[in-house]
């Protein structure tokens, strides 16, 4: 007897294929039966009429830093509200585990390192994770049996190194001893089911002290060697962060990908290709590393948006506005110095010339301050404002637009929640990302979910790239959209049976409405340990999620179900060999 029919759905399969009508058979949790409407003779427990109505595989997240959020919302969410079913985590280089049994302050280090590098909330960092492993596998362990999606992950290459070396993998190099523990470390990280490793060399990532992570401290026999470690195994990856994953990369960073990508003989992808046509020689110059990958016998795949998240800023805490050469000294400043300096007009200016210059790279995006609009504010004279942009204040005020943006957020103690307007949302950057979209080497994702709780909400990208290639913008069709949001990810990853809609696979699956997919505007919430904030964001047109056959979502909301996976490099992953 099959566990759930759902009825006359027309299907797309992950695979590119045409949509076609079918009925879908669930048992024991896997996919049983893809057949024509009404040719299904075996009974089932429950049924349900999906006419009109599309189904997918469950979308696959590539870029994820759930590591710690499970643990107090074991259903991911948002991701799994908007129809994603398998996340990746890990990335970027930082992972909660390894923790070294004798040294307990890591724990402390490490959450604060999160929260300054990701923008996790430290109350419930400290409140809503047990901190009760040491081992890598001990951590997948604590996760066994208690999340509602499948979620996989890398070993972070800052927790290998703390591990290993304490205090100084902060400004040191390993003596040859520390880094054969290192790679050891590494290979019983594998051993448990880690999908691989993850680093950065990225200037934009410090620890909670404001010292450059561990991992940046790493050179590239250290990479090279901890790469080798990672090809050993079946079924695993690399991710890899460096400066130039923002803007350009240098000869030396595409040199240093393609070494680890060969020394490993497995993927490695990166975070994020940005497409804007205003700078057009951008993108063929982050593809370099693909085409001299594939000439090497490795692969690299860079990771895109296929929406325009935004992101809020203040000027009273960390943000994006902090990455600008020069601004990080002035943002950190105690907040009386900080806003006696953004009043001086000698300082603005300079402010100002670092925000357009070409050191700026991608975060000159930032510097259009007339374009900001303002989000929530705090103080009477502030009244009134929320929504507005700035460009129609100052010209009312007869102001300078980044002199009216500092005084507004005065009045509110630099608390004003500040709405940059993305300056690549042309006819001709849509163009181009379509272009983009379909090389061999790209792949959709990268939402961050998990992390910049309070900035930014990139999960809904499955169900807003949806509605907008049905009723928006058009640039792919369905079955090539839900193709990259679904089988592509799963071959990169080499996931067994997951990422189509074929009998023997596993019951990851999205009924959806497609007059109304999409994803409602991001608003804060306090639903964090701690009564901390985060921007949420709302599925539209999401009838059902179901993990590995069981249904996690109905009509937007949670079921209480937990039947995802853990899953485990080799296990459950197979090797994408690049050789």
């Amino acid at each position: 007897m099959l566990d759930h029919l759902i009825q006359g759905a027309t299907v797309v399969d992950g695979t590119g294929a045409p949509r076609h009508l079918a009925d879908v058979g669930i048992k024991d949790g896997r996919i049983a039966t893809v057949a024509p409407p009404g040719t299904v003779t075996e009974p089932a427990r429950t049924t349900e009429d999906a006419t009109g109505l599309v189904l997918t595989p469950g979308f696959v997240d590539p870029h994820t830093h759930y590591d710690a959020q499970l643990f107090w919302d074991p259903y991911a969410t948002p991701s799994l509200n908007h129809g994603v079913t398998t996340v990746a985590g890990g990335n970027c280089g930082f992972t909660l585990a390894p923790l070294h049994p004798d040294r307990p302050g890591d724990a402390d280090y490490t959450r604060r390192m999160m929260s300054k590098v990701e923008g996790m909330s430290l109350v419930a960092l400290e409140e809503g994770a047990p901190w009760d492993w040491h081992g890598f596998g001990d951590y997948l362990d604590a996760l066994e049996g208690r999340i509602a999606v499948n979620a996989g992950f890398m070993v972070g290459h800052c927790a290998l190194r703390r591990h290993v070396m304490g205090p100084d993998a902060i400004g040191g190099r390993p003596t040859p001893d520390q880094l054969d523990a290192m790679v050891a470390l590494l290979h019983d990280a594998l051993d448990a089911g880690a999908w691989g490793l993850s680093t950065t060399q990225s200037a934009t990532h410090s620890d909670g002290d404001g010292a450059p992570v561990a991992s940046r401290h790493a050179d590239r026999d250290e990479l090279l060697a901890l790469s080798r470690a990672v090809g050993a195994h079946e079924g695993t990856q690399i991710e890899a962060i460096v400066s130039g994953c923002l803007d350009r990369f240098d000869d030396d960073e595409i040199d240093l990908l393609v070494a680890m990508t060969g020394a490993a003989g497995r993927p490695l992808n990166w975070n994020v290709l940005t497409i804007d046509a205003a700078v057009p020689d951008r993108v063929p110059r982050q593809l370099v590393p693909s085409a001299r990958a594939r000439a090497a016998g490795g692969r690299i795949v860079a990771l895109t948006m296929p929406i325009l998240t935004p992101m809020n800023m203040s000027l009273g805490t960390f943000c994006a506005l902090n990455l600008i050469p020069g601004w990080g000294d002035i943002l950190g400043l105690p907040r009386p110095e900080r806003l006696a300096k953004l009043r001086d007009p000698d300082v603005r200016a300079t402010l100002l010339r670092h925000a357009h210059s070409e050191e700026a790279g991608v975060f000159r995006r930032l510097a259009d301050f007339d374009r900001y609009v303002i989000g929530d504010t705090y103080s009477a004279p502030n009244e009134g404002l929320s929504g507005r942009v700035v460009r129609d204040i100052a010209a009312e005020r007869g102001q300078e637009p980044f002199h009216c943006l500092v005084e507004i957020c005065a009045h509110d103690d630099l608390r004003t929640v500040l709405w940059p307007m993305p300056t690549d949302n042309d006819p001709a950057s849509w163009a181009l990302r379509r272009e983009t979209w379909r090389h061999e080497d790209v792949l959709l994702g990268g939402s961050d979910a998990g992390a910049h709780l309070d900035r930014m909400c990139g999960a809904p990208y499955t169900t807003r790239f949806l509605g907008d290639c049905l009723r928006g913008r058009k640039l792919v069709g369905l079955e090539e959209a839900v193709r990259m949001l679904t089988d592509d990810p799963a071959r990169l990853f080499g996931l067994r049976d997951r990422g189509r809609i074929t009998a023997g696979h596993h019951g990851d699956l999205v009924l959806l409405d497609p007059e109304t997919i999409d994803a409602g505007p991001a608003t804060l919430v306090h639903d964090l340990p701690g009564d901390s904030p985060r921007l949420d964001s709302r599925a539209q047109g999401i009838v059902s999620v179901r993990v590995n056959g069981v249904e996690t979502i109905r009509d937007d909301t949670v079921t209480g179900a937990v039947p995802g996976t853990v899953l485990r490099s080799g296990r459950h992953t197979a090797t994408v060999s690049t050789r």
